[in-house]
């Protein structure tokens, strides 16, 4: 730069400094402005909007896909391509020098002309570096693979509902619906175990929340009784471990009291002379007292419960289960502490069930009516065969 250009420079320079606003307190106020609207923004989207919540850490799910946050996704990208034994230069050296580059460049470029139209060297290193941060990001979006949906319960609300669903599929069949035991009949391994009360005061007064939780992780294997922590060989998370023993607490000790809105599902309410169906009531009574031995991978002649076409067409004997108007059905007479007996040597086919103790009676007589008023499946099938008068 020349004296000439120099005295130029100069001469713009004093004239912008002369026309242009003060940094203090113009320009100080104007950024504290903007930064309190994007506060505003932001604590708005927080309450409004929210973001999703993801299962508590659990080092022994490996389901788990580990992924940052979008503006870090280049980066996790970018460690693809290096090897696992130099993943430090990625994530260390290489970024390092890029920032340390940027901090540097007032003190190594030193070209006099600052447009950016002049600049084309910088400009298309920064394109170039942009552009693969860019395409970074899409690839790493594109070949991530999806994460298992989870269900994430963060409110008493939702842990009580989830642990319920999962006492009744996991617990059940030893413990009962109830939690009161009993003697377990037709599990291998257990047949004719006595099984005590984990909803009694001595159990619920006695044993903390961490000793529940461990007792569901760790099993009681000289009780017969196999871990159901992840870590361990079983289905169960961290979290939904804690599910079940929220509601185990919320629902068995008398001591703590279930928030107002913290209602424990129950079945639904049947008006006097109303005919149940599938879709309100009798789904409820299956889930809590069924699905823990009728499900895939126990030992239950075929017969599942999962869904109502699997309760009236599964099974060893599907055609003698469950049938319209019939209280010789099979599932109506385990039900009712009946079991069912071969023919010919008088040996127990099928015992009562639930195995530990029989469900309430209110439930069994549920039973009765849907079985003898046709089985509806859905609550308007059933409110049309309550309005149809008798013959």
């Amino acid at each position: 730069m020349n004296e000439e250009q120099k005295t130029a420079y100069k001469k713009k320079y004093t004239q912008a400094k002369q026309s242009g606003i003060r940094f203090w307190p113009h320009i100080i106020y104007k950024d504290l402005l903007m930064a309190f609207a994007i506060f505003l923004l932001l604590v708005g989207l927080a309450t409004f909007v929210g973001v999703p919540l993801e299962a508590k850490a659990d080092p022994s799910d490996s389901t788990y896909v580990p992924r940052p946050e979008w503006y870090f996704l280049f980066l996790f990208e970018f460690l693809k391509f290096i090897p696992g034994q130099l993943e430090w230069v990625g994530t260390v050296v290489i970024p390092g020098i890029a920032i340390l580059a940027l901090f540097l460049l007032p003190f190594y470029d030193k070209a006099s002309v600052r447009h950016w139209k002049k600049r084309k060297v910088g400009l298309s290193i920064m394109g170039a570096v942009v552009l693969a941060m860019i395409g970074l990001t899409f690839r790493a979006v594109a070949t991530t693979p999806e994460m298992e949906e989870t269900t994430v319960a963060s409110s008493i609300q939702e842990q009580v509902v989830l642990g319920q669903d999962l006492y009744s599929v996991q617990c059940v069949e030893c413990h009962g619906p109830d939690g009161v035991g009993g003697e377990i009949l037709g599990v291998a391994g257990l047949e004719g175990v006595s099984v005590k009360s984990i909803s009694s005061r001595d159990e619920m007064y006695t044993r903390s929340d961490a000793t529940f939780e461990a007792i569901i992780n760790y099993g009681q294997q000289d009780l017969g009784m196999p871990p159901y922590g992840l870590a361990y060989g079983g289905p169960l998370s961290k979290a939904e471990i804690e599910a079940i023993t929220v509601f185990m607490r919320y629902t068995w000790d008398d001591r703590v009291e279930l928030p107002p809105e913290a209602v424990i599902a129950g079945v639904a309410p049947l008006e006097e002379g109303a005919i149940p169906s599938y879709e309100e009531q009798i789904s409820t009574i299956v889930k809590r007292n069924c699905i823990s031995c009728h499900r895939p991978d126990k030992e239950n002649n075929n017969y599942f419960m999962e869904t109502y076409q699997e309760i009236l067409t599964t099974g060893d004997n599907a055609d003698k289960n469950l049938i319209a108007g019939d209280l010789e059905s099979y599932l109506y007479l385990t039900i009712t502490g009946t079991p069912i007996l071969d023919p010919v040597t008088g040996d127990v086919l099928i015992h009562q069930m639930p195995l530990t103790k029989l469900m309430k009676e209110e439930y069994i007589k549920i039973f009765e009516a849907w079985i003898l008023n046709g089985m509806p499946e859905t609550a308007v099938e059933a409110e049309a065969l309550s309005a149809t008068p008798e013959p």
